[in-house]
């Protein structure tokens, strides 16, 4: 048998358990995600200010900034924060880990986005609560569908 491009690619899709079925996360998946970061918490509304650009040509590289509400003190700061993409394949797209020495909770970054979608900011404090912000955003042309 001969393996040409397309065989070749469904089955590195097969392989890595990426198919067209299930290239983009469902609103589910990223509640899931959600989930397993928040444990048996909830999150709150608030603090959390989450700013993409509510149009995007290219979904390859969507700048992202976030800031949280806190005074960064050894007993009051920022843990960890978490961005979660409905419609990206694996939804639960990257954790940033902070310490009182920030000094800010502040975090700029570009991550790709699949699809137009509701993008999620979660952030975990050190008292144990959970706050989040969230944002939506027009992709005109999507990423991370390479299949």
């Amino acid at each position: 048998m001969t393996i040409n491009r397309r065989i070749f690619v469904l089955s590195a899709g097969v392989a890595s358990g990426l198919t067209s079925r299930n290239a983009l996360a469902t609103v589910a998946d990223a509640t899931q995600a959600v989930d397993k970061i928040l444990g048996n918490k909830k999150a709150t509304m608030g603090r959390v200010t989450l700013v993409i650009p509510p149009l995007v040509e290219n979904g390859n590289l969507v700048t992202m900034k976030v800031s949280v509400v806190s005074p960064m003190t050894p007993i009051d700061y920022v843990q960890a924060i978490h961005i979660v993409a409905e419609g990206n394949p694996l939804p639960n797209v990257v954790s940033f880990y902070l310490s009182p020495r920030a000094g800010r909770a502040v975090i700029t970054t570009r991550i790709r986005l699949g699809d137009s979608q509701r993008v999620r900011a979660i952030a975990q404090m050190s008292d144990g609560s959970f706050w989040q912000g969230d944002a939506s955003t027009l992709v005109t042309l999507a990423a991370c569908t390479e299949v």
